[in-house]
């Protein structure tokens, strides 16, 4: 994590025993921080937008368009930060009945 870069603002939506909904607002060069996801989630672009990508195995550019969603498996350990010089937002939906390591 770059402690030069401003955070990403993270607004859980919702969180029960199946889902945790979360929207993600960054700013241009704006991280999440190093987080590890514990669940298999869907990631729902609402704006276009690139994303850098930093893991333990190096960086990664990834490019959202609003509407067209993806899926990752639990486990994925990163920090996401926005690439662009736009604001950008994306919900992610976490799916509680999976686990790292399970299901």
């Amino acid at each position: 994590m770059n402690d030069e870069r401003p955070m990403a603002t993270a607004t859980v939506q919702e969180d029960n025993e199946r889902v945790i909904v979360t929207e993600w607002c960054f700013a241009p060069g704006a991280q999440t921080g190093w987080h590890r996801h514990e669940h298999d989630y869907v990631v729902v672009p609402l704006t276009a937008g690139r994303l850098l990508l930093e893991s333990e195995s190096g960086t990664a550019s990834s490019e959202l368009t609003p509407g067209v969603s993806y899926f990752r498996t639990a486990g994925a350990e990163h920090n996401v930060v926005n690439d662009g010089d736009a604001e950008l937002a994306f919900v992610e939906v976490e799916l509680k009945g999976t686990t790292a390591g399970g299901g």
